[in-house]
């Protein structure tokens, strides 16, 4: 068994746009990775680097429903040990809304692992967040909200 956690939230807006805020390299960079950017569109198959140096490997794109991504989880000398798996899924709501979950698994059973699920399952939930507010009203939340994006570097578990 690995360690895991799932976040959940409504967006006021319809699946195709939504689904396109994640996709688009330019999109996602207005409010997740918003030092470094994304490097292109999430397709099933592509590698990206998000915020200019974490790779992030597309296992599969299913337009306006689902994007299964992979990542680096570190060990505790901070070097890439294994995967974690990350899954997004898109519903449209009957009110014109989309309902967005994001899951990641995988993390080893030890202290570090723990820790370092806690601190993405922070991420992805100040990522919905962000996500909402820039779809619904294309305010960028994520500007100045960490410590370490205040001072122009990506956010890292020891900067934020």
């Amino acid at each position: 068994m690995s360690l895991g956690f799932s976040v959940s939230g409504r967006i006021g807006k319809p699946v195709a746009e939504v689904f396109d805020a994640v996709v688009n390299p330019k999109k996602l960079s207005g409010y997740f990775t918003t030092i470094g950017g994304a490097s292109a569109p999430l397709v099933a198959g592509a590698k990206v680097v998000w915020w200019g140096k974490v790779p992030v490997e597309v296992d599969e794109v299913e337009k306006n429903n689902r994007i299964v991504l992979r990542w680096d989880a570190t060990d505790a000398d901070g070097k890439p040990a294994y995967k974690t798996r990350i899954e997004m899924n898109f519903e449209p709501l009957d009110d014109g809304g989309t309902f967005v979950t994001i899951a990641e698994a995988g993390w080893h059973e030890d202290a570090v692992g723990l820790k370092k699920s806690y601190l993405n399952c922070e991420g992805w939930s100040q990522m919905l967040a962000c996500m909402k507010a820039y779809v619904e009203y294309g305010i960028n939340l994520r500007d100045g909200y960490y410590r370490s994006e205040m001072k122009g570097e990506p956010a890292s578990e020891d900067n934020i």
